[in-house]
């Protein structure tokens, strides 16, 4: 077999296994594979992706597709967003990551979650989120920002502003606070509201 193709089902195991990991209600990769939209949207993605990429002629197919998914998923995802290795988005409704995107590995997105934009301009317009970055159900990260590295945005925040790494923010507008040294932190971001 190709090595691409070796390294693409590589992709579409690890997406398996972040949600089964992320997911205390899962009970096998079975289950996960046949009834998460979150890592079926994503596994559309990929797919997307790289039609997207594949010259001129994959990028209708490519946003086509992508629209299909959206009304099958819930979830809508640009063709040219970028995203990382082991990404697991939760529940997956109302998600949406606009096309200048760019998000990191091991992160979690739960419901509602939206990587937007601010403006109508061309160009960069969307976030980059960082590695093992949890964005909690139905935040709001808009504009060309970055959210650093283990970073926390709480539930229902809008967040315009960068976010550094190992920061936690929330509110509306989003506030950044430290996260303190002794919570876990896998903690549910609403903790710190």
């Amino acid at each position: 077999m190709h090595d691409s193709r070796i390294r693409f089902w590589v992709l579409l195991r690890e997406d398996l296994e972040a949600a089964r990991r992320g997911d205390p209600a899962a009970r096998s990769l079975a289950e996960v594979a046949l009834g998460y939209p979150g890592v079926h949207a994503l596994w559309a993605h990929r797919v997307c992706h790289r039609l997207w990429h594949a010259g001129p002629l994959g990028k209708l197919p490519a946003r086509l597709l992508s629209q299909l998914v959206r009304a099958l998923t819930g979830v809508e995802i640009h063709p040219a967003a970028v995203l990382g290795r082991r990404l697991f988005i939760d529940h997956g409704m109302g998600v949406v990551i606009g096309e200048t995107s760019r998000v990191g590995d091991d992160v979690v997105l739960f419901h509602g979650t939206t990587l937007g934009g601010r403006s109508m301009t061309h160009g960069k317009r969307h976030p980059t989120i960082g590695n093992r970055v949890v964005i909690g159900a139905g935040a709001k990260v808009l504009g060309p920002i970055s959210v650093g590295d283990d970073a926390r945005i709480g539930a229902n925040a809008v967040v315009v502003k960068d976010v550094p790494a190992g920061a936690v923010a929330v509110g509306v507008p989003g506030r950044v606070r430290e996260r303190p040294a002794e919570v876990d932190p896998w903690a549910d971001p609403a903790l710190f509201i």
